[in-house]
């Protein structure tokens, strides 16, 4: 069984994502764009800017990272818990 989505902020995951390599790229109201440029080409990913985010966003920006960068969702979900 996967482990539990933390309750997070959008803060917390766009530190993570620039831990990543991730750069932003613009921020819009409550959202934040960043992007990295990988060997499959550029990833882009929005994250909210919100007090909480909701699991199901969390889920899918994790699941999408994870995919672009070779992590699985729990290296990500232990890095952002640090």
């Amino acid at each position: 069984m996967p482990p539990r989505l933390p309750q997070t902020d959008g803060d917390s995951v766009v530190a993570l994502l620039r831990r990543l390599g991730y750069e932003v790229v613009r921020t819009r109201a409550s959202h934040i764009q960043l992007r990295k440029t990988t060997a499959a080409g550029v990833h882009r990913v929005t994250v909210p800017a919100h007090k909480t985010l909701a699991k199901g966003t969390l889920s899918d920006i994790l699941n999408r990272v994870g995919q672009w960068n070779g992590v699985s969702r729990d290296d990500l979900l232990d890095q952002l818990q640090r």
